[in-house]
């Protein structure tokens, strides 16, 4: 069964801001017999099972972080603050090209999710953005009912949010909700307080800026093509992104350079599943403005609606909608590079969903904006996946001083939404785990 993704579109209204498309990537539902067939059944250019890396220059790392998005950032900040040596490898020219930059920048309250890293996380991120002047806002939302049919839908939310621990959520009636929001429409409307938005830009600077005041190196334009286990210890196979996209036409890349980290964090998002496959030798198992407020109808299955969010120069936004895509190939994933084009005809839909809610919206007023692919670890139909964080521990290594310590991987899969809101509670939860 091929990995589908739903492709989301933004669209803004025209003279503001331009909205987004977002995809989402399924790999995560692979089989046992789906990894064992990544090493077995016929070789390609991207096979391998095969250690070729004779002669290849070889270094050696206490903590690797492959990729340089937010949650990948947001890690190696915490390890180096916890005193590790910090290696972080992207294939990008820079960092939080591919899903970080390409999405809401709402700081979820908890409500839809298996929410103990997004609550834990909204914590974090309003404090850690209070206290560095990183522009913020919490603003609130209102996930809003048209009809009658969908209220039991919001009482639902209510409940799934207070068992999640979310605070200050409340049912509003539509006259209430109206009163706040008087472009809106709508019978009732559930009240977060606690939502907000962020610049996800200059969060992602401060992360990077303090962690390479703290014990880390970021590589860009370094793609990590795989890996094996040789005498306990994960080793990584590295080329320089120019040579990978020079190689593709060749038969299978040879590594430039074998790095032996002791602890690898595998935060490659799109690419975190594809990468963790060709991680040979791993023990068996291991698998890989008209409003003021965020605006959110009952979620849909694969998203949460064409919903209204506001970024902190107050342009209005709506999107996504949800398009399922058969997963790219392994060049695009290793290269983190993907098909971001938006078709204009998909806006049709848009009106329709938004004057549920939005019933003064003008036909011709938005335009196409930017597209992105969100990581799904469940497919169409299914309830959304938690987080996934996989650890394989390898072996205990004795150092001169006494200590010991546990080499190994952490795999982090399915960090899709609320990924940003949760990253500084993800960073506490793997360094609290793998600091010195």
């Amino acid at each position: 069964m091929p990995s589908l993704s739903p492709l989301s579109l933004y669209l803004s209204i025209s003279g503001w801001v331009a909205v987004a498309v977002a995809r989402e990537n399924d790999e995560g539902s692979d089989s046992e017999a789906g990894w064992a067939r990544a090493c077995g059944g016929g070789a390609s250019r991207w096979d391998g099972c095969v250690p070729r890396h004779e002669g290849v220059a070889k270094e050696t790392a206490d903590a690797v972080v492959i990729g340089a998005g937010v949650v990948g950032i947001a890690v190696a900040r915490e390890l180096a603050l916890k005193g590790r040596d910090v290696l972080v490898l992207e294939s990008a020219p820079t960092f939080g090209t591919g899903t970080s930059s390409r999405n809401s920048e709402v700081v979820h309250a908890g409500i839809y999710y298996p929410a103990k890293l997004c609550v834990r996380g909204r914590e974090l991120l309003y404090r850690y953005c209070s206290d560095r002047e990183i522009p913020h806002s919490q603003i609130g939302k209102l996930i809003v009912a048209t009809g009658a049919a969908e209220i039991p839908n919001l009482e639902y939310l209510l409940r799934r949010g207070a068992e999640n621990g979310v605070e200050g959520l409340r049912i509003l009636e539509g006259s209430e909700a109206m009163r706040l929001e008087p472009e809106l429409l709508c019978v009732k409307a559930l009240l977060s307080t606690c939502s907000g938005i962020v610049d996800s830009h200059s969060l992602m600077v401060a992360l990077l800026g303090e962690a390479e005041c703290h014990r880390t190196t970021v590589s860009f334009n370094t793609t990590v093509i795989g890996g094996h286990v040789e005498d306990g210890r994960l080793h990584l196979h590295i080329s320089e992104t120019r040579d990978v996209e020079r190689g593709l036409a060749d038969s299978p890349l040879t590594p430039e350079l074998v790095v032996t980290p002791n602890l690898t964090i595998n935060a490659a998002g799109l690419g975190a599943v594809s990468l963790a496959k060709r991680f040979h030798g791993l023990p068996p198992g291991t698998k890989v403005p008209p409003f003021n407020h965020l605006i959110y109808p009952i979620p849909e299955s694969g998203g949460l609606g064409v919903h209204v969010t506001i970024d902190l120069g107050g342009h209005v936004k709506f999107g996504p909608d949800v398009e399922w895509i058969d997963s790219p190939d392994e060049t695009s994933i290793l290269l983190n590079r993907f098909d971001y084009s938006v078709e204009p005809s998909r806006s049709d839909r848009f009106y329709s969903e938004i004057k549920k809610y939005y019933p003064n919206l003008k036909d011709g007023s938005l335009d196409p904006g930017y597209a992105g692919i969100r990581i799904k670890l469940s497919g169409p139909g299914d309830p959304p996946a938690d987080f996934l964080i996989q650890v394989t521990f390898l072996e205990k290594i004795s150092y001169w001083r006494g200590d010991s310590r546990a080499t190994g991987l952490v795999n982090l899969f399915g960090f899709e939404s609320p990924g940003l809101t949760s990253s500084l509670a993800i960073a506490e939860y793997v360094a609290s785990r793998y600091s010195k």
